[in-house]
């Protein structure tokens, strides 16, 4: 494997047996000891195995011939093994056991065996972690490569084994793992050992454990598994467990959902799901104990947003999929975590879809999943979706929009070209042929081939292997139409070296005369003409189930503004989105495009003014240093919005369709934003009253953000002070991000100084400093705000080394420099990043600098090109 940098493939382990105890909550350490059965395979005086933080006391060998000892340990920190060194030579033994003493560290970076800190909302058990500030609780987190940070392993998706484990806790404490509880057995005073069952032959960045203060909700499903139904449970610390209840009424039926489409029963005799306040991503789907960020799992009808019983219903989803794809069959090596996280969310979206029919998930996905993969793969230092890695300690640099979100529309498309029906027989088949081991692609790709009878390989390989996305252009003549592919860049300076891919292109053609519906033609060459056309009407990607944009001629974008009704949800957002980007890069106009939005004042889908009001916000985020053109564009979004506004309100009748309130938060939420004078008034009534007495004069949760938002522009010093109290002391799992990203909008320059960004950055006290798992909120919404853009840039500068040591996990390192850097608008900004850069290590994030500055030569380019005509434009149209 001389694409992969593994580890020797001498020792192959078989079972662990991890024992961990002595855990000790001062200095945050604990001791272990590992005992791995392994077949020798070729003689060796060395093994080579994953170590990180982890101090090796003591190995044993037993094979059948001999036993071995050593205490002769080297580290290689960099590529994070350990060489256990022999005296004599480990002969070939098919049955080898290796015993290996340790200590490890409990640390804060939210990687390995890590320590959480969190407030309680009641009396905790007596023995909880605390100190002068905070309680804690412990859990893991091993994806990719962290396993080997909790203890000495094989740390590679292929070296497959079964787990037995056990940790020493105290008595009034509880014990989580993938698997049910075995036994618990007294120590010493006041501590049990907890042993678990047996796990399935599963990867090490699997394998998963808790210790905290938990109490947990139940139910079971529906279905029965070897005759008994599976006991699922939420399990959070002490005092939330009620928040549990929305992702408990949906985790039970969602794994009989995917046990039915995939044919397969779920393989674990329980399903835990656990809320852990600080987490790198949204969740991970650790077999049989999911963990997940607490606003990811938990849900307050009171006092949460609506909109996260989107996301809760869609994030436990996605994790339950995983236990299928992912862990049953598990991708061979890490260049192929994209199908993993593509089929997960295309999977999860079709259960939400399959639960939640009402919320039209997949218009959702066309405004927010494939716009984000969009934005994404449209700069020149994108990559494909399958990137080959050598190093498994580089995957979290492809491990992006591209990787899931891409991924997931180009599974959407096929899944669309082959019928949902087929596709999921083949996806079947595949988890079925390799099951409890690892498969490549192309084991999906050939199970697909078979089901459907279509080369499914050689219609994907472009989308999977190749750099980019189309745009289909169009050119009119009478009764037919020319098309051709051309890669997409957002800075519209595609090189021909750049532009050699031919994709396979759904064409989802509707108005070809003598055809209903939407013709099965397909665009396989870079050019093609397609006659029959009705030219009163056509579209082309009907129901954007393909991943690419299309270029109407100007006069047919014109007309198609008058047809709206001809248009689904789906084809409009689509529609916005392509003009939005032609538009950026060059080959459209801003004012072609506001046009083109002026048609859907009377607009009625949620979604579709989602995607319209994103739109608006960013070319503001482009335009609006020039105070002139952002009150235009604020002109031009209020009068888009004024009756709509008006008409829907502020009140949430009882029973509402979920996706009206979704409408009504975004238009207050740009009405506000714009500064319309009687929603702006409204909400500043509604501001003072619940500074007054907030238990008397709650706001709406999903009306927060916009009610503070008039706060903080009316009296920044103020509203920011009662912002930060609120930040600190609210018990709403959400009301600390909407906190956060309102904070950040403040144009005080005084108050963003002593204020706001050292409060991103200070390590203490806990009232004034942001966790690290949450700094890119805040980082983000001062990045979006053009005042506090350079002064949050500025601090950053002088103040790096701090703020990677307060970050730690490069995940969240790399997270803070894409949200905080990649919004600037100028050329110079570039220069600047280049030189505060170039002595500084970005190995964790070199991926993601390169992109930043893309995206900034991107806006760069867009701004200095369309401002001038874009200011003409709101000046004859009355907006300016």
């Amino acid at each position: 494997m001389t694409d992969r940098d593994v580890l020797p493939g001498h020792i192959k382990p078989s079972h662990y047996i991890v024992s961990l105890k002595d855990l000790d909550f001062k200095k945050w350490t604990y001791k272990g000891t590992v005992t791995i059965d392994a077949e020798i395979t070729a003689p060796t005086k060395d093994i080579i195995l994953n170590t990180l933080e982890i101090k090796l006391l003591d190995a044993k060998v037993s094979t059948d011939q001999k036993n071995y000892e050593t205490k002769k340990f080297s580290y290689d920190e960099k590529a994070q093994r350990a060489t256990i060194s022999f005296d004599d030579e480990l002969p070939v033994s098919k049955k080898s056991r290796v015993v290996l003493d340790f200590e490890g560290i409990m640390n804060n970076e939210m990687a390995g065996f890590y320590r959480s800190k969190y407030k309680p909302t009641v009396e905790p058990s007596k023995s909880v972690p605390r100190d002068d500030e905070w309680h804690y609780m412990l859990s893991t987190q091993f994806e990719s490569c962290d396993a080997r940070r909790a203890f000495p392993c094989f740390d590679e998706p292929n070296l497959k084994a079964t787990f037995d484990f056990e940790i020493e806790v105290p008595t009034d404490q509880v014990a989580l793992s993938n698997m049910p509880v075995k036994s618990t057995t007294p120590t010493k005073d006041g501590w049990n050992m907890v042993s678990f069952e047996t796990s399935p032959i599963m990867s090490t960045y699997l394998l998963a454990w808790a210790v905290g203060d938990f109490e947990y909700v139940e139910k079971y499903t529906d279905r029965k598994y070897n005759g008994n139904p599976i006991p699922v449970r939420v399990y959070t610390t002490r005092g939330l467990k009620e928040q549990g209840r929305w992702a408990l009424e949906h985790a039970p039926k969602i794994i009989d959902y995917f046990s039915e489409i995939f044919d397969i029963d779920y393989p674990l005799p329980k399903s835990d799901l656990l809320a852990v306040h600080e987490f790198t991503h949204g969740a991970m789907e650790n077999w049989g104990l999911v963990t997940y960020r607490t606003t990811q799992v938990l849900y307050d009808e009171k006092t949460s947003d609506p909109r996260f019983k989107n996301s809760v219903a869609y994030v436990v989803a996605h994790e339950l999929a995983h236990q299928w794809f992912g862990n049953l069959v598990t991708m061979d090596w890490w260049d192929e975590l994209w199908l993993n996280e593509g089929f997960a969310t295309w999977v999860g979206w079709l259960a939400v879809d399959h639960l939640h029919p009402d919320w039209q998930v997949w218009s959702q996905f066309v405004n927010e999943g494939m716009e984000a993969a969009f934005r994404l793969d449209g700069i020149r230092s994108s990559h494909p979706i399958h990137v080959p890695v050598r190093d498994a300690l580089d995957v979290n640099q492809i491990f992006d929009s591209i990787s899931y979100l891409k991924g997931c529309s180009a599974i959407r498309m096929l899944a669309n070209h082959l019928g949902v029906e087929i596709f999921l027989k083949g996806v079947s088949n595949y988890l079925k042929a390799n099951a409890y081991s690892n498969a490549k692609t192309k084991a999906l790709w050939d199970a697909l081939s078979e089901a459907s009878g279509k080369n499914v390989d050689e219609i994907m390989h472009p989308w999977i292997s190749k750099i980019g996305h189309p745009v289909v252009t169009i050119a009119e003549e009478p009764g037919q139409i020319s098309i051709k592919q051309s890669r997409f860049l957002s800075s519209g300076d595609v090189k021909p070296e750049e532009d050699t891919t031919t994709w396979w292109i759904p064409l989802g053609l509707e108005g070809k005369k003598g055809e209903a519906g939407i013709a099965a033609l397909s665009l396989e060459k870079k050019e093609d003409t397609i006659r029959g056309i009705d030219d009163d009407f056509y579209k082309l990607n009907s129901g954007a189930t393909g991943f690419y944009r299309v270029n109407y001629p100007p006069a047919r974008l014109a007309k198609l503004s008058q047809q709206l009704d001809r248009l689904s949800t789906e084809d409009k957002i689509a529609i916005i989105g392509s003009t939005a980007d032609l538009a950026f890069s060059g080959n459209g106009t801003t004012a072609a495009l506001l046009t083109f939005l002026r048609g859907f004042n009377k607009e009625t889908h949620s979604l579709v003014w989602s995607q319209i009001l994103d739109t608006i916000g960013s070319i503001k985020s482009v335009f609006g240093e020039d105070e002139q053109l952002k009150k235009g564009l604020d002109n031009f979004a209020l009068k888009l919005v004024d009756q709509k506004v008006k008409e829907i309100g502020w009140d949430f009748p009882e029973g509402e369709d979920y996706l009206v309130g979704i409408l009504r938060k975004s238009l207050i939420g740009t009405a506000v934003a714009s500064g319309h004078p009687e929603i702006t008034e409204e909400a500043l009534r509604r501001f003072d009253a619940w500074a007054e007495n907030q238990e008397a004069n709650p706001i709406q949760p999903s009306l927060r953000a916009s009610v503070w938002r008039a706060g903080v522009q009316k009296d920044p010093a103020r509203a920011v002070d009662i912002l930060k109290r609120e930040w600190f002391n609210t018990k709403s799992i959400d009301g600390k991000l909407f906190c956060l990203s309102v904070l950040g909008l403040t144009k005080d320059a005084d108050v963003l100084q002593k204020s706001i960004i050292p409060f991103n950055f200070n390590t203490s006290p806990p009232s004034d400093a942001v966790p690290s798992a949450d700094m890119h909120v805040l980082a983000g919404s001062l990045s979006n705000n053009v005042i506090a853009r350079p002064m949050q840039w500025e601090y950053t500068k002088k103040n790096w080394d701090a703020i990677v040591t307060k970050i730690g996990n490069p995940i969240v390192v790399d997270r803070f420099v894409n949200v905080s850097l990649s919004r600037f608008t100028s050329e110079a900004a570039v220069a600047d990043i280049d030189s505060f850069f170039a002595d500084k290590d970005t190995s964790s994030f070199n991926r993601t600098l390169s992109t930043v500055k893309d995206k900034i030569r991107g806006r760069a380019a867009y701004k200095q090109r369309d401002a001038a005509n874009l200011k003409e434009w709101l000046g004859s149209n009355g907006y300016m």
